[in-house]
């Protein structure tokens, strides 16, 4: 991983000697970017790779007031919207978002997914497919394990997380390997990639011979029996970071503005809590910074999305529905935008768009106006990648409480994007202990999709 957080500790230079040396000393503290850039090359690893982007609706999104709609259940749990018809027969969602409904033919809908994790915001499963307690990796480190091709100059695996503090939890390579975390997008990450104007390529290369001298370079290039290619691995490593190239591929504002305001604008907010104004911004430009990545060349693309824990007015978080009245038409425009840009530029075979959360939500109204956990029942969105689209997979009951047909594991969601990138879930991965451990150990992806 490389991960380029600010310091408040500098060189007169402008560049922090922490940041400087976490990208180039081999072999102190871990395994560095020249060593990804060699293992990638040892591997043979070459092309342009496909790319999933994964939205993350973090809080519980309600699937019975979305995606799932039950107009003749009881008014208990019925709530406040009703379906609208889409441009495909039997592909109704709510009334909020009528973008989705104008290119429902380009997305496909997942309406039964079960969630194993307690009733709990553990969002472990929707990013490993597993429990929280089973330390499983984040699907995006094993993509960037095992899918070929990646532009040594771009980070193959982005988190748009502003949520910093638990990535280390979340978004977690476990035994799968360091070099696997993604670059966590956030603070001066980004304008870390750049250089000091201050500094120039002569003070740069003084610095390149301040790691000749650690033994620990020596001892690997002494290991390998190859000094000149682990010369040229650490090149390409300090080349990343002074080319301006990652930098601009994370930079919406070299964007038309017509694009840009398909996304959205910088003063759209929403409600969250008890104050009927909103108030949270809404952060539409990482959809837009998503697109601008994937076609760049990175592989895969993750990001927390709004607000979802809805559980009523005692609880601080308001009624749902004047929640949902505010938020669900900011989804439903950076969806749209998404999935059209991507279309728009052919990239639509290439790039899968996944959006889901950890769970649904309660069927039944609670007594203060909203809806609590609710693992039995939540909903799965596709788009691109190559999947059939235009379809509806998987039929609840009469209340939205559990699937009728067709239930899936959140598995069978993160199998289908490995099944979509040529990735076998059954392919195995030693642990810390060294026992061989499969991707996924009900990998097998819905069939409807592929």
């Amino acid at each position: 991983m490389l991960t380029l957080w600010g310091s408040k500790h500098r060189a007169c230079d402008g560049i922090s000697r922490r940041d400087f040396l976490r990208v180039g000393a081999l072999g102190l503290g871990g395994i560095t970017l020249a060593d990804v850039l060699r293992l990638r090359a040892t591997a043979g690893l070459s092309g342009s790779p496909k790319a999933v982007i994964m939205v993350c609706l973090a809080g519980g999104p309600s699937h019975i007031d979305m995606y799932d709609l039950k107009p003749n259940a009881t008014v208990d749990c019925r709530g406040d919207f009703k379906p609208i018809p889409t441009n495909v027969p039997g592909f109704d969602i709510c009334e909020l978002m009528p973008l989705q409904a104008k290119i429902a033919d380009k997305l496909a809908l997942v309406r039964t997914v079960q969630f194993v994790e307690p009733m709990q915001h553990e969002l472990q499963e929707c990013y490993t497919g597993f429990p929280k307690s089973a330390k499983r990796p984040t699907f995006g480190s094993v993509i960037g394990r095992f899918l070929p091709g990646h532009d040594p100059l771009l980070p193959r695996y982005v988190s748009l997380d502003e949520y910093a503090a638990d990535h280390t939890v979340l978004e977690h390579p476990q035994y799968v390997g360091e070099p696997y975390r993604p670059f966590l997008y956030g603070g001066e990450a980004v304008r870390n990639l750049g250089l000091s104007p201050t500094v120039n390529a002569a003070r740069l290369s003084d610095r390149t011979r301040l790691m000749e001298t650690f033994d620990g370079l020596r001892r690997e290039a002494d290991a390998l029996g190859n000094v000149s290619a682990v010369d040229t691995f650490t090149s390409q490593a300090l080349e990343m970071i002074t080319s301006p190239r990652a930098r601009a591929a994370f930079d919406v504002s070299k964007e038309p503005e017509r694009i840009r305001e398909r996304y959205g604008r910088k003063d759209d907010k929403y409600t969250y809590g008890n104050d009927p104004k909103p108030t949270n911004p809404w952060p539409y430009e990482k959809f837009l910074m998503a697109r601008r990545l994937v076609e760049a060349g990175v592989s895969v693309v993750t990001m927390r999305i709004g607000t979802w824990d809805y559980h009523g007015k005692t609880s601080g978080t308001g009624n749902i529905f004047t929640g949902l009245r505010t938020q669900l038409p900011l989804l439903d425009r950076s969806i749209y935008a998404l999935v059209t840009d991507l279309h728009e530029r052919g990239l639509d075979k290439d790039v899968a768009v996944l959006v889901w959360g950890e769970f649904g939500r309660t069927p039944k109204v609670n007594n203060v106006e909203g809806r609590d956990h609710w693992p039995e029942a939540g909903f799965a969105l596709f788009a691109g990648g190559g999947f059939r689209m235009g379809q509806v997979i998987g039929e609840t009951d009469s209340h939205a409480e559990r699937p009728k047909t067709r239930a899936v594991g959140a598995q069978n969601v993160l199998g289908t994007l490995y099944h979509a990138l040529g990735i076998d879930p059954s392919w195995t991965i030693p642990d810390f202990s060294g026992r061989p451990m499969r991707l996924l150990d009900d990998g097998e992806p819905i069939a409807e999709l592929v």
